[in-house]
Parts: C-alpha cells; sequence; structure tokens
C-alpha cells in the first residue's frame, strides 16, 4: 500500500528529500522537519555533493534488480519478449485489461509501469535540488560546473526516459521548496531540448574519466546521441558519438581479461558480462556502471536467473517419458541444475524472434552452446534425484517430445517452461540463496557497442549506408560473426536485430522502440515495413506495434496461457499511462492523460515552454 500511495502522489510532494505518506490523509501537504541529512547539512562541500550524485545515481539502479526487477516491463513492451507467469491472473499479458491509469501499476507480480513513475520523477527532485543548491555553495567554479553537469546528465536520463515512456510529462527544473499542485503538462520534444542544451551546457567540464559507478563525460555524450536522436538531429547525434567512440580511453574489448579468462571454452563475450569484470580497470567498454556489491548495505541482488531463465523446476512441468517428474527445485543434489543455472521462474520469457530468427552467423559468440554462453533445454538433463535407479532417463538429456509415443508432449507448459536463454547475460553467482536466483553484480547502464549502434542508426536515418554498415560491423566482428557486405543490410531492422543480439536484458528495450516510432512519425520517413507514420495518429498507427506485432507471435496470435489469460497488446501502448492518482492529486492544474486510456477526452493543450 505505501509503495503506491508514495508513487500516486509523486508529482505533489516532488518537493521533499523523502516521500513520508501515511494513508490517505493529507499530511504529506505539510513540510517534513530537516534531517541532519537534509540539503542543508549535507550541500555544502564537494564531498556533500559527489554524496548526493552517488545517492541520485544509486536512485535508477534498482532498474536492473530485484524479483520481478523493473526493466521486465521493457522488455514485455517489445518484440523479444513476454511475461512468462502463467499460475495467476494478474502479470500483463492482456494489456488491454491490465493496463490503465487506475489499475495497480506497481507490482511484483503485475507491472513496473508506476516503478519508472516515481523513481524518475525521485530522480529529477534529487537533481533539481542539487543544482538548486550548487550555485549557492562555496565551490569553486570548475567544482560547480562538474557538480551541475553530473546533475544535467541525471535529469535528462530521466526525461530522455519519461518522455519516451509516457510521451508529453510534467517538466520540473527547479527545487520545489513548499507544496505544489499545478503541474503542467509540457510537449515532449520541449523537454528533450532542454536536456540537450543543459548538457552541452556543462559536458566539458565533466572529467572523461572518473570512479566506476560515477557520470563521467563519455556517458554525458552517449545520453546526448540518444536525445539528439530523438530530436531528429542526425548530425548532432553522430558528432557526440563520435565525440565517444574517437575519444580514445573507451574502445570495445575484443580479447580475453579478467575472471575466467584462463577459461579456454569462454570467449569475450563471456569475460564481459562477468559481475567482477564489469567495473574492472581493464574493461574499456563500460560507459555507465550501477554498482552492487556482497556485503555493501542497502544493495540488493540482481534475480537475474529467477526472473528471465526458464522455469525448469516448476511443478511438474517437464517429464520423463514414463511420465514421471523429470526435475527437482532442489540444491545439493547429485546433478546440481539449480547451483549452475539457477532457478528460473520464466517472468521474463523470451520469444522465438530472440532466441532463433536473428541469429545469422553460426559462429557467433553470443549465441554459442558449445562454450556455453547460449542454453537450450536440451542441453539439460532429467535430474530429479527421485528417478535414480527407477527411470531410465535420469542423467539424460530433455526432450520436448517423445518420438516413440507418437512425439507425445513432454512439458506441460512450454511458455514458463521451455525455451532457449543467454546464459551469459543472465548468470550472477548468489551465494545467499539456495537454489541460486542471481546474486550481487555490478550492471551496464551504458557501454560503447551501444554507443556504435547508436552512430550506425544516425547514418541509416540520414541515408549515409556505407557508415552505417561499418558501425554495425565494428560489433558483429567483435562477436566473431563475418562482417556484413551488403549496403542494403543498412537499415534500421538491422540495427533493431543487432540491439537485440548485443543488448539483450541491458537496454530498455520499449524505450528505444519507442523513441523510433517517434522518429517515423515525426520525419515520415517510409519504415522498412513499407509504412509511413504520423503524429497526429500516433496512438493508433506507429512503428513500434507494427514492429511488435510482426516479431512477437504471442502478441500476433493471442497466445493463451496455461491459466487462460491471452496475449494482447495494442498500438496505443506506445505510451503508458500516467497514473490516475498523480492526475487526481494535481489539483491546481490539469495532468493530460494519453491518448487510448481513460481521461484522454479531458486533455488541454501541453504547453511549448517549461513552467517551473
Amino acid at each position: 500500500m505505501k509503495n503506491t500511495i508514495k508513487a500516486s502522489f509523486l508529482l505533489a510532494v516532488i518537493a521533499f528529500g523523502t516521500l513520508n505518506i501515511v494513508g490517505c490523509k493529507k499530511s504529506w501537504l505539510e513540510p517534513k522537519t530537516l534531517s541532519l541529512f537534509s540539503p542543508e547539512n549535507t550541500l555544502v562541500d564537494l564531498p556533500g555533493f559527489k554524496a548526493a550524485l552517488a545517492a541520485a545515481s544509486n536512485n535508477l539502479k534498482a532498474e536492473w534488480y530485484g524479483d520481478g526487477s523493473p526493466n521486465i516491463s521493457e522488455q514485455i513492451f517489445s518484440e523479444e519478449s513476454v511475461e512468462g507467469t502463467d499460475d495467476k491472473t494478474g502479470p500483463a499479458q492482456n494489456m488491454d485489461l491490465q493496463i490503465k491509469p487506475e489499475a495497480q501499476l506497481r507490482h511484483v507480480d503485475f507491472n513496473n509501469i508506476g516503478w519508472f513513475w516515481e523513481t524518475q520523477y525521485n530522480g529529477i527532485r534529487a537533481a533539481n535540488i542539487i543544482l538548486g543548491r550548487v550555485e549557492e555553495s562555496k565551490l569553486t567554479d570548475a567544482e560547480k560546473n562538474m557538480i551541475k553537469g553530473q546533475a544535467y546528465f541525471l535529469r535528462g536520463y530521466d526525461f530522455y526516459r519519461l518522455t519516451n515512456q509516457f510521451g508529453d510529462v510534467p517538466a520540473p527544473t527547479k527545487e520545489l521548496r513548499t507544496p505544489k499542485v499545478d503541474f503542467v503538462t509540457v510537449k515532449r520534444e520541449v523537454i528533450l531540448q532542454r536536456a540537450k542544451a543543459d548538457i552541452e551546457s556543462t559536458i566539458a567540464a565533466v572529467p572523461w574519466v572518473t570512479d566506476r559507478g560515477e557520470i563521467n563525460r563519455a556517458a554525458c555524450y552517449h545520453l546526448l546521441t540518444k536525445i539528439n536522436l530523438s530530436l531528429g538531429l542526425f548530425d548532432d547525434a553522430i558528432a557526440s558519438a563520435t565525440a565517444v567512440i574517437n575519444q580514445g580511453t573507451y574502445k570495445l574489448m575484443k580479447t580475453r581479461f579478467g575472471v575466467d579468462a584462463n577459461i579456454t571454452t569462454k570467449n569475450v563475450t563471456w569475460d564481459l558480462h562477468r559481475p567482477d569484470n564489469k567495473s574492472a580497470a581493464a574493461n574499456t567498454e563500460g560507459l555507465y556502471i550501477v554498482t552492487d556489491r556482497l556485503g555493501v548495505a542497502n544493495n540488493i541482488q540482481t534475480n537475474s536467473m529467477r526472473n528471465a531463465a526458464p522455469g525448469v523446476s516448476i511443478g511438474t512441468n517437464i517429464i520423463t517419458p514414463a511420465g514421471r517428474a523429470g526435475m527437482t527445485a532442489s540444491a545439493g543434489v547429485e546433478i546440481d541444475l539449480m547451483q549452475i543455472y539457477g532457478r528460473g521462474i520464466g517472468r521474463c520469457r523470451s520469444t522465438s524472434y530472440h532466441y532463433r530468427e536473428i541469429w545469422d552467423d553460426p559462429k557467433d559468440w553470443r549465441h554459442d552452446s558449445v562454450s556455453g554462453n547460449w542454453m537450450y533445454m536440451e542441453n539439460l538433463v532429467y535430474a530429479n534425484p527421485a528417478l535414480k535407479g527407477v527411470d531410465t532417463a535420469y542423467g539424460r538429456r530433455l526432450r520436448l517430445f517423445d518420438p516413440n509415443q507418437n512425439n507425445k508432449l513432454l512439458c506441460s507448459d512450454t511458455l514458463r517452461s521451455w525455451y532457449p536463454w543467454p546464459h551469459y547475460k543472465l548468470y550472477v553467482p548468489d551465494s545467499e540463496n539456495v537454489p541460486m536466483r542471481g546474486g550481487h553484480s555490478d550492471w551496464y547502464v551504458f557501454r560503447l557497442a551501444e554507443t556504435y549502434l547508436l552512430r550506425a542508426e544516425a547514418y541509416v536515418w540520414k541515408g549515409d549506408q556505407t557508415n552505417a554498415l561499418a558501425d554495425i560491423n565494428a560489433v558483429r566482428t567483435r562477436a566473431n560473426c563475418d562482417a556484413y557486405t551488403n549496403i542494403a543490410k543498412a537499415t534500421i531492422a538491422t540495427v533493431l536485430d543487432e540491439r537485440a543480439r548485443e543488448l539483450y536484458y541491458e537496454e530498455p528495450r520499449k524505450t528505444e522502440l519507442t523513441r523510433i516510432a517517434y522518429i517515423y512519425a515525426k520525419t515520415g520517413k517510409v519504415a522498412d515495413n513499407g509504412k509511413t507514420y504520423t503524429l497526429a495518429n500516433f496512438s493508433t498507427s506507429n512503428f513500434w506495434y507494427d514492429r511488435v506485432m510482426e516479431k512477437n507471435v504471442f502478441y500476433a496470435k493471442n497466445f493463451i496461457t496455461a491459466h487462460g489469460d491471452m496475449m494482447k497488446i495494442s498500438p496505443y501502448h506506445v505510451l503508458w499511462p500516467i497514473p490516475q492518482p498523480a492526475i487526481n492529486a494535481n489539483t491546481g492544474n490539469r495532468l493530460n492523460q494519453n491518448a487510448g486510456y481513460n481521461g484522454f477526452a479531458g486533455n488541454v493543450a501541453p504547453s511549448d515552454k517549461i513552467v517551473d
């Protein structure tokens, strides 16, 4: 209840450092007594500002951590994944029924749309406090500009995500020291233009190299590239991406390094995603990384295996040809699959688009089962110790059908318990849970491989296919693939496929697809599917929806889960709903709702300027 209320009234209490809201009373309107950690006591010197920036950065970290982590909501609103939980009603599967302004929009078992709304406005609030107080501080001008540049990055990051998740939204840019209930909806493009100007004004003051977890100039340029693309400024996007690629400090990792480098059966793809390697000094690819370590207070585990690996041990979903339960959730047994691969429950279930259709080079390390980077169900064996001495299947490879019994199906729930997965991405050793769920690990927010793909995309929009293909090939060849030689491959579809191969479970896929949908609608360019789009009809006809329906078979065919729930998604889901309680709390002004959702009819024209 508390988290729901916090998310609901975020806009009304954005002025405060904490959100102490109790029940449904209006006590949240009253300023709270300043603590020892209030801005007045903390933001007085450089260490204080750095600590505040670290806390603000930590604010966004939870996107990739915890059971039912928020990044799953980004994945399942795309062509790559669906919500595989099918033992109850509630998970986001039939979006028409479950994604509504007044519905539960923040729950581990449903969806985390509300988490993004709350957390990103919390981040904006924190950045605004830092920006407001740094001007009053006694820091040197150089220190002030550095702090401002890093705070602009954090605020720009949140604005970028919000505008590509929710569209036109409120855009507070000043610290609020009294309650405010009259926020206005601001045009998406106006917000992004402000974020661009802010970052550009101070980017030179942000160091190229900082401690891992801190904001550096490369991360600022990377974010600026995304913002430039969002605004249709393709030359600017090329320039900002090139600033990172050509600077010299950051390079694609092409040779073995770090933990496990002595395991000859592995490769650099494996190395890149080892928890101990992400922040290693030898790793020149990480641009912006959030940190999470065992034994550090307030850190949470990734739960990556639990969230995205198949539920091989759920009930009797997988049986032997003789009809016996083939798997176990127990650890410490003779064939201990739970301690090798973790106990997945299939919350983030990948689609055939991701695990089969995009892979066009059998040598690709990112899809290599020989090295163990990629796992298929047939790589596993029947491991239930109760089978030993009773069933000849014990210790033998799993099979989906039994050819000796007219191809009898041996898995009762193929949605949740039978699909391949990228083990190299999801495997995070876990010393705190038995069986493993996915332990502590740093996580990439921005990585240089994506910078190349962003620049490739900008070149495609510009019509420069030669340079676009060169950037795509820089990422492909590092993964042991042959370079593309046909210039016709330089398309947005190819960029998206390469992003899916390289950045699965890292990138906010829905955000990026919506950004591209906006570009198609803004420019009127013909998409790879032969269609054109307009901003006027954005919520009824858009590239995001057509891409999802073309590639995600579950939504395309309205798959029915074992629980009887339909997989369904609609064009208006290109933008998420503004949570209704946030609209209700903003009593002094109208907050607009997105098209397709209840309340849209009452909208007013969004502001073409930021009003604090």
